[in-house]
């Protein structure tokens, strides 16, 4: 076999006068595990694309090596439509389910005393080969444990009806029983929990072929890659080591280069100081934060000016002593019980983590708090100092013909974040939209972009409770890194719904957290602490398999 299984030579490829690939000349080893960074809009997607042949350099070369097999997660990946969830997770495993339904058929047919016995053996040592070789006599055990890690939806579902995650995670199933020797991974832990993505770390650095995965996912890129490849203005920055070690290695070669974008330095050193620091000096960070508000609130009053180049939080009103208590809440959903017996008290300065599988209520819990739906059961009380922001992503509202630009601004030059005033245009650009992209209409963003355009709306609210639903999904790392200094800074109380480990560990005082079993299928487990210290406590308490992904059980509504 050749020695790279992929290599570019002097690649260029644009889009108008947006340059993807400039002049790149890289080759990718067999077996390498690389993540991929960069800024949203930079080209990520279109270097995969071109890396599986879905298309082609304007110059240069790009090439498989002969006798390699490559294989695309999309963001919108297609699926066969006449086939159920199994008939497409089955199209990855093809080739080897049908040497295995031929090797049962000479099985039997060996009973048959007229039967060519020489040629049967023979062709059955060839197939017992292929079979030993792809690791698939318990074939239907890892279908079975591959969509239950990554929770598809069940094996007679029609792929028709499946939302756009459901459709992510029959896509990646499928890819992974496929075993390609180069596997391009186009964000691969949106719409997966975090005991999902737990699987999917473990089984890619088991994989024995080569990967390239575009992920914002941070510990992902900590815990899987060997090699982080920077995606920079149509450079591509290679960088071997994981992305602690990349962030280690980015901050001298731009002392190097003598950058002086203080920002990014700024950036750099408040995440490397972080991934520096050990998992006690996290929590007692994260305990001093509540401990701080009068202080931040203080602060806040005190600074009226806004960096317009970072995501913005602005301070709302003082906030009471009393936040949010909840206590005994109970919410059932479309016949299914999703809440049952939830207490908690949402501290002043506190950001919470709220983590679980797609379905189990998080969204509801929102609705409930804001008052869209009712609750079945329970007090909540809401302090009199209290301010929310949140957007319904559920609902309309926003006009499609609108720029996106028009519909957070609505089309002034200035706009009121807060008590402040600041440049529109320099508002929505901290959120990701640069240049051109602020004039898209609001009908044609992708999913990513939508959820972009309803952070920036949430945000600009300026209330003293926020309520974020899945604000990390899409952001490239430069934006987390903004989001999260931001909600750090941010005199008042967060809850973020959001699957990003880093993000939590990184900001999360609290966590609310999905524990469901059959027998108590809606059960939340409050924790004061981050993720990771979550995590540990959950192990501590429930075992080693309460870390590993279960299928998700509902208990059916009882009305009275």
């Amino acid at each position: 076999m050749a020695e790279f299984i992929y290599s570019m030579y002097k690649a260029r490829k644009a889009h108008g006068d947006k340059v993807i690939l400039d002049d790149v000349s890289l080759n990718f080893l067999p077996g390498a595990k690389i993540g991929v960074v960069g800024p949203n809009g930079a080209g990520k997607s279109t270097i995969l694309k071109i890396m599986a042949g879905l298309d082609q350099p304007s110059n240069g070369e790009a090439r498989l090596s002969p006798g390699y097999t490559v294989g695309i997660l999309q963001q919108e990946p297609p699926l066969n439509e006449d086939k159920t969830v199994l008939g497409n997770v089955e199209e990855g495993v093809g080739e080897i389910k049908g040497k295995l339904d031929r090797y049962n058929e000479i099985s039997a047919l060996m009973a048959d005393p007229d039967a060519d016995f020489d040629a049967l053996l023979a062709e059955m040592g060839q197939l017992q080969e292929a079979i030993d070789a792809a690791d698939a006599w318990d074939l239907d055990a890892q279908l079975e444990q591959a969509m239950d890690a990554l929770r598809c939806p069940p094996p007679d579902a029609d792929v028709k009806v499946l939302s756009g995650g459901e459709r992510r995670r029959v896509a990646l199933c499928k890819l992974l029983l496929e075993k390609p020797d180069l596997l391009l991974l186009d964000e691969p832990t949106n719409h997966l929990d975090a005991e999902s993505v737990l699987w999917l770390e473990q089984h890619l650095k088991d994989y024995p072929g080569a990967i390239l995965a575009v992920t914002h996912d941070r510990y992902f890129l900590d815990h899987v890659a060997e090699w982080i490849c920077e995606v920079d203005r149509g450079r591509l920055y290679p960088y071997e080591g994981n992305y602690s070690t990349y962030l280690e290695k980015k901050q001298e070669r731009l002392a190097i280069q003598g950058k002086k974008d203080a920002k990014l330095a700024k950036r750099l050193k408040d995440e490397l100081e972080w991934v520096r620091s050990n998992a006690k000096g996290r929590q007692t960070k994260s305990k001093s934060r509540l401990a701080r508000y009068e202080e931040m609130a203080a602060e806040a009053d005190r600074t009226r000016k806004l960096d317009f180049e970072e995501i913005q939080i602005p301070p709302g009103p003082r906030l009471g002593s009393i936040v949010l208590e909840a206590k005994d809440l109970e919410k059932g959903f479309d016949g299914r019980t999703l809440i049952d017996g939830l207490s908690f008290t949402l501290p002043r300065n506190g950001i919470v983590g709220v983590i679980g599988p797609n379905g189990v209520g998080k969204t509801t819990l929102f609705k409930t708090i804001v008052g869209l739906e009712p609750l079945d059961g329970g007090d909540l009380k809401i302090g009199e100092t209290v301010s929310i922001s949140y957007v319904d992503q559920s609902r309309g509202g926003i006009d499609p013909k609108k720029t996106l630009w028009e519909v957070v601004s609505d089309g002034l030059d200035f706009l009121k974040v807060g008590n402040v005033e600041m440049p529109s245009r320099a508002y929505v650009a901290a959120f990701g939209f640069k240049g051109p992209d602020q004039q898209k209409p609001a009908g044609v963003l992708s999913g990513g972009e939508r959820n972009r355009l309803n952070l920036a709306l949430t945000l600009k609210q300026g209330g003293n409770l926020l309520l974020l639903d899945e604000p990390t999904n899409d952001l490239d790392v430069e934006t987390l890194g903004s989001l999260e200094n931001a909600l750090l800074e941010f005199p008042g109380c967060a809850v973020v719904v959001s699957h990003d480990r880093w993000f939590l560990d990184r900001v999360a005082t609290h966590i609310l957290a999905y524990e469901g079993t059959e027998e108590d299928p809606a059960n939340w487990y409050w924790f004061e602490g981050n993720f990771a210290a979550y995590e540990e406590n959950k192990v501590a308490r429930l075992g080693a398999d309460a870390a590993r992904p279960h299928r998700v059980t509902y208990r059916k509504l009882r009305r009275d």
